[in-house]
C-alpha cells in the first residue's frame, strides 16, 4: 500500500530543504572543476537561417509561457528603472548608459529560467515558473553561480571603465543636471570624444561576455560538465562561427535597447523572446 504523501509542518519542510540544500551545496563544489560528460560537446556550423529558426522557436516558446514567462521577467523593468532613478537622484548622469549597457551583460545570468523553461517543454516535462524553479537544485548550480560571478566581475569592470574614461574626457567635474549632460556630450568636442572611446570599450566587454556565455549556461543544464568545459565550448562556438555569433550580439543589443526605451517595459516581451531562443540556438551550436 503506498504511502500517502503530505506537506508536513513547516519545520519538518525546512529540515528537509535545508538537508537538501547542503547535498547540493556539497556536489556543486566538485561540480564546478569536473568535467562528467560521457563525451565532450561538438561544436557545429550555425548560419543566419539558424538565428532566424531559433528566433522563431524562442517566440513559439514565449506563445506557450506567456503568463509564466512574464512574471518572471516583470523584475527586468523595476530594476532598470530603479538603476536610472538611483544614478540620476545622486547626481550621477554620466553613468546613466553605462549602468542600462551594462545591464544586458548580465542578460545570460537572467535569464537562465528561460533556458529551463524551454529545456523541460523540449522534454516534454512540465513547465511553469514553478517548474523552472527546480534549476537551482541541479549539480551543475554552482557552475552557474560561478559564471555569474564573472559576469558579474565584468560588469562591474565595465562600469570601472566607463567612469575613467569620463574622467579622461570630460573631467572630474559632475553636470548640474541631466540636461547638462546631455548637452555636454553631444554639443562639445569632450563629449563626442567621450562617446568615440566609450562605445568600442564597451563593444569589447559585451564582445567577451558574449563569447564565454552564447551557449555555456544552456550546456551547463543540459549536459553534466563542469565549468571550463562549458565556457571553452562557448569559446569554441564563437571561434568557428564569428559572423553568425556576431549577428546573434547585434540582435541582443538592438532587442535590448528597443526594449529599454519606453521605460524598459519592452524588455517583459524582449527578454523572454531572446533568452528562449539562446536555448534553440544552443541547440544548433551544440550537437
Amino acid at each position: 500500500m503506498a504511502k500517502t504523501r503530505t506537506i508536513g509542518n513547516p519545520l519538518s519542510w525546512s529540515a528537509q530543504s535545508l538537508g537538501r540544500t547542503g547535498t547540493h551545496l556539497a556536489d556543486m563544489v566538485g561540480h564546478v572543476r569536473s568535467d562528467r560528460a560521457d563525451t565532450p560537446p561538438k561544436v557545429q556550423q550555425i548560419g543566419m537561417q539558424d538565428i532566424r529558426d531559433a528566433l522563431r522557436a524562442g517566440m513559439d516558446d514565449f506563445a506557450v509561457f506567456r503568463s509564466d514567462v512574464m512574471f518572471l521577467c516583470l523584475f527586468y523593468p523595476v530594476i532598470g528603472l530603479a538603476l536610472v532613478w538611483a544614478a540620476f537622484n545622486a547626481a550621477l548622469a554620466p553613468f546613466v548608459f553605462p549602468l542600462m549597457a551594462g545591464f544586458a551583460l548580465l542578460g545570460p545570468v537572467a535569464a537562465i529560467g528561460l533556458y529551463e523553461l524551454s529545456r523541460r517543454r523540449e522534454m516534454g516535462a512540465p513547465a511553469s515558473w514553478g517548474d523552472a524553479a527546480h534549476l537551482f537544485s541541479a549539480p551543475s548550480v554552482g557552475a552557474m553561480v560561478l559564471l555569474g560571478l564573472v559576469l558579474l566581475t565584468l560588469f562591474l569592470g565595465w562600469m570601472g571603465a566607463a567612469f575613467v574614461v569620463y574622467l579622461a574626457t570630460m573631467g572630474p567635474e559632475m553636470p548640474a543636471s541631466a540636461s547638462a549632460f546631455i548637452g555636454d556630450v553631444f554639443g562639445t568636442g569632450a563629449g563626442w570624444m567621450m562617446m568615440l572611446i566609450g562605445i568600442p570599450v564597451g563593444a569589447a566587454f559585451a564582445a567577451v561576455v558574449l563569447a564565454i556565455s552564447i551557449v555555456s549556461f544552456p550546456l551547463l543544464l543540459d549536459r553534466n560538465v563542469g565549468l571550463p568545459r562549458a565556457v571553452a565550448t562557448s569559446w569554441q562556438v564563437t571561434r568557428e562561427n564569428p559572423k553568425t555569433v556576431a549577428a546573434w550580439g547585434l540582435i541582443i543589443a538592438v532587442g535590448l535597447v528597443l526594449g529599454s526605451i519606453p521605460a524598459f517595459l519592452g524588455l517583459i516581451l524582449v527578454m523572454p523572446v531572446l533568452g528562449h531562443a539562446t536555448w534553440h540556438l544552443y541547440r544548433r551550436a551544440v550537437a
